[in-house]
């Protein structure tokens, strides 16, 4: 379904040109749920837009359902969306004037599509919402705007749905909720679905793959089992650990990643995350990892000592005994 080959993208600044994204290569098939997970700052948002042909890439190369972005001119971009792609964002954009019925039915009525209004109230039967049909968005819970948002984005029948932080407005229980409808409408339409989100812990039980994000890079990717169970590049782990854990006593202190995001303007050598890294070492410093496959072809990363390394194993051993990585004492 998606293609993507050393995608870039450069934004110029009064400071200079900024690298929002470098070298950028994935695979999404048909049918598969994808989540591209990161920090704020990432660049993750960004390669959404990309994937979507809202925006054009610096260089690189998208295929989208058969056809290449970087030959499609604005109109014919704007046309590919309209056929194949649905859309849901984190801050649910329904117009307040339109009643949750009007606001589905807006994108059909848009393509000349009859029968609007049944359609419409079809697909917020679907999503649980057959008696709110002539309820405004100011009279609605977030959850249910949410689910007026992805009964929107289903109207066309697209072929890939990109939600954009979906739930993070939302309370851990409507979060689930709108997951599991989400899951629900993939299966039902053998559709592909790319979830962007800053927390693992959300996508675990709602995706195939999972793309991680950092320093406008990915730094692994792995089918979501894969990934949880055998987790190679610590910027990973580090994502997961600040997880908070249902099985900790309240009020239990949250790992927190030290340190700062990378400056893209001027971008550090070696390995981006390398400076908030607790075992890096001199090569990481100096020279930038490639995304590279295990035993896995499905799993790669991009990290010098990994997860489960004997470096990384020694490295942890020294800093729970409080010695420096690479010491001799």
């Amino acid at each position: 379904m998606i293609k993507v080959s050393q995608l870039l993208k450069t934004v110029p600044t009064a400071d200079g040109d900024l690298d929002i994204l470098r070298g950028i290569n994935l695979e999404i098939a048909e049918g598969t749920s994808a989540a591209i997970v990161g920090a704020s700052g990432s660049g993750k948002s960004t390669l959404l837009g990309l994937l979507a042909g809202m925006d054009v890439a610096s260089g690189g190369e998208i295929t989208l359902d058969g056809h290449r972005l970087s030959q499609l001119d604005e109109d014919q971009r704007a046309r590919l969306r309209a056929e194949k792609i649905g859309f849901v964002f984190q801050s649910f954009q329904l117009l307040p004037a339109l009643t949750a019925r009007e606001n589905v039915m807006l994108p059909l009525e848009l393509s000349g599509k009859k029968q609007a209004d049944d359609i419409a109230d079809r697909l917020l039967e679907q999503v649980g919402l057959s008696d709110r049909l002539d309820h405004y968005p100011t009279t609605l819970s977030g959850g249910e705007q949410q689910r007026v948002a992805i009964a929107r984005a289903f109207a066309r029948q697209p072929k890939i749905l990109f939600a954009d932080e979906p739930t993070t407005a939302l309370d851990v229980t409507v979060q689930a909720q709108i997951l599991d409808l989400i899951a629900e409408q993939r299966a039902e339409r053998n559709m592909s679905v790319v979830l962007v989100t800053h927390d693992l812990g959300v996508v675990a039980g709602h995706t195939d793959v999972i793309a991680v994000m950092y320093g406008g890079r990915l730094v692994e990717v792995a089918p979501t089992a894969v990934l949880f169970s055998d987790m190679r590049m610590p910027y990973t782990e580090a994502l997961l650990q600040s997880i908070p854990r249902l099985d900790q006593p309240s009020h239990t202190r949250l790992n927190a990643i030290p340190g700062r995001p990378p400056e893209l303007l001027d971008p550090p050598p070696g390995c981006a995350f390398a400076p908030r890294c607790a075992f890096a070492r001199d090569r990481c410093r100096e020279e930038a990892p490639p995304l590279t496959e295990t035993d896995n072809p499905e799993h790669r990363f991009a990290c010098w000592y990994p997860v489960g390394s004997p470096e990384h194993s020694e490295a942890k051993e020294r800093i729970a005994a409080g010695l420096q990585i690479g010491s001799s004492s």
